[in-house]
């Protein structure tokens, strides 16, 4: 339930709505769970599933570059983001547009909330975040996935997809914390339901001077809001339980 949650609740930041019976399916069948009503899956479903699976259920497998681009083109199985022909399992090069900036407002009123370092940097920047990703630091590892969240999301390394690679990688630095392949909360979910705090600290932290005690204490009372709804979620479930073992 947790994983379904993650999956769709992450999709849904990005305003992509993904179908609930899809993802169920989907999980069984990769998770070789027998259940009733299994309903068939489309690709984009699929990958996504593909994607959570491997950062949670081998969590202990080093983030590399190959793996990442993997999850990448996961996400776009088709090659494109919406009508828009994007380039899938690689590193973005957009040097001619240069540089990348995500804008909102008319013509004229735009905006800037975010401008990502320029193209010919992801290599090296990259490179230092996974080697740091990996290391066996002495970091609480809650501080480790706050920040590798806020790291990779900064170097936006792909064209699109960033924010769920992101939080993905969270994820899995989130279940070494737990050395539990079973989740019983999703950040994703929290994070829904407060999406417009979540894009004003990450936005407010990245054009900082380079503070980001604000983002991760967000991000941690963010977790601790999601485990306190997962437990009253949990409380209920059991309270069901007994109550038809009791009445059986």
């Amino acid at each position: 339930m947790a994983m379904t949650e993650e999956v769709i609740k992450s999709s849904e930041i990005e305003g992509e709505i993904l179908d609930v019976a899809q993802v169920r399916s989907s999980i069984a069948r990769s998770m070789g769970i027998d259940v009733a009503g299994i309903v068939p899956s489309d690709n984009q479903v699929d990958g996504v599933v593909e994607m959570m699976i491997d950062a949670t259920q081998s969590f202990e497998q080093a983030l590399t570059d190959e793996r990442l681009f993997g999850w990448h083109a996961l996400l776009f199985p088709s090659g494109r983001s919406g009508a828009r022909k994007i380039v899938v399992g690689h590193w973005r090069n957009n040097a001619k547009e240069d540089p990348m900036q995500v804008i909102s407002g008319a013509i004229g009123r735009e905006r800037v909330h975010f401008q990502a370092p320029d193209s010919v940097y992801i290599p090296t920047e990259i490179s230092a975040f996974i080697s740091w990703f990996n290391e066996e630091l002495k970091l609480d590892a809650l501080l480790k996935a706050a920040i590798a969240h806020l790291w990779f999301v900064t170097i936006h390394p792909f064209e699109d997809g960033n924010g769920r690679i992101a939080r993905t990688i969270a994820d899995m630095q989130l279940t070494r914390s737990d050395q539990s392949l079973y989740r019983f909360y999703s950040m994703s979910a929290q994070i829904r339901l407060e999406r417009s705090a979540y894009y004003e600290i990450l936005e407010e932290t990245q054009k900082g001077e380079m503070d980001i005690t604000n983002w991760v204490m967000w991000f941690l009372s963010c977790l601790d809001r999601a485990l306190d709804s997962s437990r009253g979620l949990l409380d209920k479930v059991l309270a069901k339980a007994k109550f038809w073992e009791r009445f059986s």
